[in-house]
């Protein structure tokens, strides 16, 4: 494989990976919100895209690395 088609196999895994952890803890945190408190919508809702947004912030270089790092002691 070209290096180039390399790169983009793991950049597509890797979100593969990456989105649905975001995601899944987005929704934990909008039910958890949602069956703890009475908080307004607005918060549940701006609450959860902030919680996906670190999320994905956190999780894509270590998912990304991880990958690059198994592609490596595969070749």
């Amino acid at each position: 494989m070209e290096h180039e088609d390399v790169e983009k196999a793991i950049a597509s895994k890797s979100a593969r990976i990456y989105l649905p952890i975001s995601l899944g803890a987005a929704l934990l945190f909008f039910l958890a919100s949602s069956l703890v408190g009475e908080f307004p919508p607005v918060a549940r809702f701006g609450g959860s895209a902030w919680v996906a947004l670190l999320t994905l912030i956190i999780s894509m270089p270590v998912v990304t690395s991880r990958l690059k790092k198994g592609m490596r002691e595969k070749a």
